[in-house]
């Protein structure tokens, strides 16, 4: 499903999707949200005479599935029970800023449903969300591409051409980071709901314990109250015990927490890389560094590489722990995409006395020795017009000379590459740790 960006309407979001009627039974809508076909829609349209009647998203099916007896009790009911009579509705012909506007504006969080794309009132396909947003992003490329052509005829090009390399890659980072947080938030938040619907039984076994317990103290209750009470505080046990609730719910909440924390590890290091201006020495580990960069980096890294890591214990520097940081992620994510389908990125540390080599080698498509010995110029790219500036490698060799440190590259075509980054221990001269320009 993936979709080739040519014009800017909604007309190129469109996937092809078999509609759903009214009478389709939940069963066979968890059928296809397990196939291959399927696998990217977060919901599927109910279509009934041509026009769009509702949807019925993953979410709900697996609300409904894990409800106790669930599959049992509504399999077989039909999808319109349960399907959600105001889908987005985008037409064809909407322009994508547009489209995302309304969008934005209606779609629940976390994100739980596609939108529904019809032509004159008529079901004509899905759009994904992830899709539209992937081409507004290319939009933004395209006239970002402009602003660096007109930059580049001004006497200042290279400095604003840094700074807006900075940017980017800061605003490639956060919508990175933003992605790997929604997908815990989301399931997090799910978790909760389900654990809320299924405190309610408990909730039933509390108040008839407490009932029976009034009963049994009661001199005045007869035989077929007292009774009464036990068959209902019985039959309540029954349902949280024999049922699994309490299992169910054990589950839900070490998902959660689970969950809870990859969001606070995310967060923690955004903190700790993100301070691109605060030039300030301190003692770091770069081991620390590394993983601060992978854990960053993670969205773009994980579709393409396996990490390997091989870490010396002491590989504590003096430098600017943010520039540094930089560095690595430059490295890193070069190498995420220098890997056409799916490999390995080695990252290994080896300390000595007064310095520490960080050694990141993939085993990708490697270059030439013409262009190995271009990488570190500035503005030097082999990527496609408009994909890159040419300067994050470049500003990544001025920060390891500013800290006094050595960078070298080695390559072999169809092989792989390994950049080797030796930085001293000690910083003799603070002073002269400043950003790049």
């Amino acid at each position: 499903m993936n979709i080739a960006v040519s014009c800017q309407r909604v007309r190129e979001l469109a996937v092809s999707v078999e509609p759903l009627t009214p009478t389709t039974k939940i069963n066979d809508v968890a059928d296809l949200f397990l196939s291959e076909r399927y696998r990217e829609l977060l919901c599927l349209p109910v279509v009934e005479n041509g026009k769009v009647a509702g949807t019925i998203s993953r979410y709900a099916i697996m609300k409904i599935f894990l409800q106790s007896y669930g599959r049992e009790i509504f399999g077989a009911r039909p999808v319109a029970n349960f399907m959600n009579a105001k889908p987005l509705l985008v037409d064809i012909n909407t322009d994508i800023e547009e489209a995302s506007r309304y969008v934005h504006a209606h779609i629940s969080n976390p994100i739980t449903e596609d939108f529904v794309i019809i032509e004159d009132n008529h079901f004509f396909g899905m759009g994904m969300v992830l899709s539209l947003l992937e081409l507004l992003e290319k939009r933004a490329e395209t006239r970002n591409r402009a602003l660096q052509t007109a930059n580049r005829h001004l006497k200042s090009s290279q400095a604003r051409l840094i700074q807006s390399e900075k940017m980017a890659s800061l605003g490639q980072m956060v919508a990175g980071v933003a992605h790997e947080i929604n997908t815990p938030l989301g399931y997090v938040q799910s978790n909760i709901e389900l654990a809320a619907d299924l405190s309610q039984s408990v909730a039933l076994l509390a108040d008839n314990n407490q009932s029976l317990l009034s009963a049994l103290l009661d001199k005045t209750a007869d035989d077929g109250h007292i009774e009464s009470a036990i068959q209902a505080s019985i039959d309540s046990v029954d349902e949280v015990v024999k049922g699994g609730l309490l299992s169910d719910m054990n589950t839900l909440f070490a998902d959660s927490l689970h969950g809870l924390s990859q969001i606070g590890e995310l967060v923690t290091n955004l903190k700790n890389f993100s301070r691109l201006d605060h030039v300030k020495l301190s003692q770091v580990n770069l081991n620390e560094c590394l993983d601060s960069a992978l854990n960053i980096g993670r969205n773009i890294i994980k579709q393409k590489a396996e990490i390997i890591r091989d870490y010396d214990q002491d590989a504590s520097i003096e430098c600017v722990a943010s520039q540094i940081n930089q560095v690595f992620l430059n490295i890193l994510t070069n190498a995420a995409q220098a890997i056409e389908h799916y490999g390995s990125i080695k990252v290994k540390t080896r300390a000595r006395e007064t310095f520490v080599d960080v050694h990141i080698r993939d085993n990708g498509r490697g270059m030439p020795e013409t262009v190995r010995k271009k990488i570190f110029d500035p503005f030097f790219t082999t990527k496609a017009v408009g994909e890159g500036t040419g300067l994050g490698l470049s500003i990544s060799y001025q920060i390891v000379q500013q800290h006094k440190g050595l960078i070298d590259v080695r390559s072999i075509e169809n092989k792989g590459t390994e950049f080797v980054i030796r930085l001293p221990r000690k910083q003799l001269n603070p002073s002269a740790l400043q950003e790049p320009t």
